[in-house]
């Protein structure tokens, strides 16, 4: 008996989000779908954080954890006070605790471990090695049925963990931190100009553009471009570098100042045949 088949459009789900803020005077990201949410550091006051949540129609109340990828200021400042008022469990390394030397609830502190997956609700977290000049730097990607979002600030130089990550990506929250140029002829010392170019400071917009180039998936739909530099970068020169090769993917030029818009990955469609 010849089959009959009938056309049947099937959606894939999404992911929803946004940079509250990236740079050096505070870092935070949210990603989450309509139940579940997390945080990737908390770089913002609670306050400020609880502020632009709500400026975005995101409610605290579908946040599930807070991961936390180092402990410099700029992503554990506003920690202990959003973790306890919120009583959201901090994923934390041991190193990173230690190093962030911050008082955190007991019974909120949850290790996670490089390359094993941690499932918050209906979210896959898993984080990865970076090189950074912190304890024990890790990056994170997170990922609801199969549309998967990476958060890759604060890296040194491309590494095979990099990579391989990147490749996976539908999105990314990319560090394009500093100029070549700009930051030479800065007024930085001599040794801080050496701390961000070396290979464990940050990305620079070429390094980052090369990797954007080379290793950008063909399904990548959004690139955030993050942790710009105030005084060694040029949100209109990134964004230039980026878009004359896009091809396709939307570039965005996270602020140092507020949050994002809300961007929904993952909004595909396809027709299927399906037999009766």
């Amino acid at each position: 008996m010849k089959k009959s088949f009938k056309s049947r459009t099937l959606y894939y789900m999404s992911l929803f989000t946004t940079s509250l803020n990236t740079g050096s005077n505070g870092n935070c990201f949210y990603i989450g779908n309509d139940d579940d949410a997390v945080l990737i550091d908390a770089g913002l006051s609670c306050k400020e954080t609880e502020i632009r949540l709500a400026r975005l129609g995101l409610s605290m109340q579908k946040v599930r954890a807070i991961f936390i990828s180092h402990e410099h200021s700029d992503h554990i400042r506003g920690l202990p006070v959003l973790a306890k008022k919120h009583q959201l469990p901090i994923y934390i390394t041991e190193k990173t605790r230690l190093s962030g030397k911050q008082l955190l609830p007991e019974h909120l502190v949850y290790t996670f471990c490089s390359a094993l997956p941690v499932n918050i609700g209906s979210l896959q977290i898993i984080a990865f090695t970076k090189l950074h000049d912190a304890a024990e730097p890790h990056s994170f990607t997170v990922a609801y049925n199969e549309i998967k979002i990476g958060v890759f600030t604060d890296i040194g130089d491309h590494c095979e963990n990099l990579i391989h990550h990147f490749k996976q990506c539908h999105a990314i929250f990319l560090e394009a931190n500093y100029c070549d140029e700009m930051l030479q002829k800065g007024n930085y010392p001599y040794f801080l100009k050496r701390r961000i170019s070396g290979g464990n400071g940050h990305l620079s917009n070429q390094k980052a553009l090369e990797l954007f180039i080379n290793h950008r998936p063909a399904f990548m739909s959004h690139l955030f471009l993050s942790h710009l530099s105030r005084e060694n970068n040029c949100p209109e020169l990134v964004r230039s570098l980026f878009t004359k090769v896009a091809d396709g993917v939307e570039i965005i030029v996270a602020s140092r100042l507020q949050e994002t818009p809300v961007y929904q990955i993952g909004l595909n469609k396809t027709k299927v045949a399906l037999a009766e």
